[in-house]
């Protein structure tokens, strides 16, 4: 049984011991111990909802959130404990990685702690935050004692005293703390716990102004939104002050190269047992397979509980990747799962320029997107979706016959067209 049904099975066994909904009425908030958590099953597993698609359907359906309030208790609410990602704009900077640095591999960041030492090398945090930045605290440590109130429930204050925190980096520079917090997979939202309790810890332990930022990496590019809170009491309060893209790349890519790729890449087939895919970021797709890639097999359950995928997603990007032949079908503990073919291994073994390229070429190996593309070079403007489901017609796709899966489907023609076309720096 996957990680997500045990935790549903055991938080549905402490509702009802516990009559948490009839508490929750009566009193909007109930406290709960890692002890008695424990008994159903271990509360660290239980208490880990990093974004909203990680939290057990209980949780979810009833918007009910959980915080942390010390080492061993927590307290539940219907409270929104998740904040949105906000869209960040189209535009990259490009930044050079100092290839000195043996023991660093921009070219395979596989780990959060990887993304920010890149990220702080390449001066994209100086250049960021504003000023030149040094590592100077990470890791484990424990809260202050605090108080805080969320959403509706403004008048009631929840306390936090010495609850664990984890930073993932903290840089210091003249005039500002940073603290970082990092993922290296792409998600919709993320939970505000993450900047929130060490802000507070960190607001009342220095002078200097505290900085939040949120930092995602994918394939090369790396994601920086820096966060404030207008109520330092308010855990809610939570907005966005800035944010920017950055790319570590060594091959500036033009409309010429874009437009050489098409002529040169020869057409494939459409492949007889995989279906046309649904998929609208290509982003993800890159993101799956570099994941894949780090894991060498991941179970579907895993890309479903690890990844902010729900099980629809996690199958068709996983029959996206499948579709482009990058990876395969495999098996794992019993379940089914996925590994890189001979073709996306041979990808990953290249740098990420390189990687870049072959990621192109493997979306105009396909007629409907080809074409996608050649249209908009000849129209200078993005394709409509009825000419994208006009140009998947007269392809005469596998499986596709409704004009309700014709028209899902062309928003990941449009999705993948576009993420070509976000490529083209100069």
């Amino acid at each position: 049984m996957s990680e997500t049904n045990l935790n549903q099975l055991a938080w549905t066994s402490l509702f009802e011991k516990y009559d948490i909904f009839n508490q929750l009425e009566t009193h909007n908030f109930f406290n709960i111990t890692s002890t008695q958590i424990n008994q159903f099953r271990e509360a660290r597993l239980m208490t880990k909802f990093d974004n909203t698609s990680q939290l057990p359907n209980i949780f979810s359906k009833n918007g009910i959130g959980i915080l942390p309030t010390s080492r061993g208790s927590y307290t539940l609410g219907k409270f929104n404990i998740f904040h949105k990602f906000e869209e960040i704009p189209e535009e990259v900077e490009h930044y050079r990685f100092c290839n000195i640095y043996e023991s660093l591999d921009f070219n395979n960041i596989s780990s959060e702690s990887t993304a920010i030492s890149c990220a702080s090398i390449s001066k994209i945090l100086d250049d960021f935050i504003g000023e030149e930045l040094v590592s100077t605290v990470s890791g484990r440590m424990g809260t202050s004692t605090f108080e805080f109130s969320l959403d509706k429930f403004h008048t009631k204050k929840i306390t936090v005293e010495k609850a664990q925190i984890e930073i993932d980096g903290g840089y210091e520079g003249e005039k500002s703390f940073v603290l970082i917090e990092a993922k290296n997979y792409i998600s919709d939202d993320f939970i505000i716990r993450q900047l929130y309790y060490p802000f507070r810890k960190w607001k009342e332990t220095i002078q200097k102004e505290v900085k939040n930022v949120y930092l995602t990496y994918s394939n090369g590019v790396f994601e920086l939104r820096e966060y404030a809170f207008t109520d330092i009491e308010g855990y809610n309060s939570i907005y966005l002050v800035k944010s920017k893209r950055y790319a570590i790349y060594n091959i500036v890519i033009n409309v010429e190269i874009i437009q050489q790729l098409i002529l040169a890449t020869a057409i494939e087939p459409e492949p007889l047992d995989t279906p046309f895919p649904q998929a609208d970021s290509f982003e993800r797709v890159i993101k799956l397979c570099e994941l894949i890639n780090t894991s060498e097999i991941l179970s579907k359950d895993e890309i479903t509980e690890n990844y902010d995928f729900d099980s629809r997603q996690t199958d068709y990007y996983l029959n996206a990747c499948k579709y482009l032949g990058l990876t395969e079908k495999a098996f794992k503990d019993g379940g089914i799962a996925a590994c890189l073919s001979s073709k996306g291994k041979a990808i990953f073994k290249k740098d990420i320029s390189s990687r870049r390229l072959d990621f192109i070429k493997l979306i105009l190996a396909k007629t409907v997107f080809r074409k996608t593309l050649e249209l908009y070079f000849n129209k200078a403007s993005m394709p409509t979706k009825d000419e994208v489901v006009l140009i998947m017609k007269e392809s005469k796709l596998n499986k596709v016959t409704s004009e309700e899966t014709y028209s899902r489907r062309a928003s990941t023609v449009l999705g993948w067209t576009n993420w070509i076309i976000n490529q083209i720096e100069e």
